[in-house]
């Protein structure tokens, strides 16, 4: 039997929108430097859109509904609180996605070669 959280991580990735497939095809199968993402991720209360254990690196996506006040202000205390866990938040507009998708991947290695001295 599953638990709720996974059944609620499965819905998650099953209705993902399109700039989420995107960044997952970007990610998935360990593609940026062999470092392993997973999809909808339980991270604390929260489910992470994408993270990463071995390097506690969470890529959150926003799409137009981040920039209303009060989608904003749960942002906010959500971020902290996951930083507050030790990981560290990467926050990429769907915008950014599908303009310079590149950018997720020199986020991750930038991120990395901190970790790493």
């Amino acid at each position: 039997m599953t638990s709720s959280r996974t059944d609620r991580a499965r819905g998650l990735r099953q209705t993902s929108g399109r700039a989420e497939e995107r960044v997952w095809a970007v990610l998935r199968g360990a593609k940026v430097e062999g470092h392993k993402f997973r999809r909808q991720h339980p991270a604390g209360p929260y489910f992470a859109d994408f993270a990463c254990d071995r390097l506690r690196l969470i890529i959150e996506i926003d799409g137009g509904v981040h920039w209303l006040d009060e989608v904003a202000a749960r942002d906010v205390q959500r971020q902290q609180a996951l930083e507050a866990l030790g990981w560290t938040v990467i926050r990429v507009t769907n915008d950014q996605v599908f303009e310079a998708p590149e950018f997720l991947v020199e986020a991750v290695k930038t991120h990395a070669q901190r970790l790493n001295g």
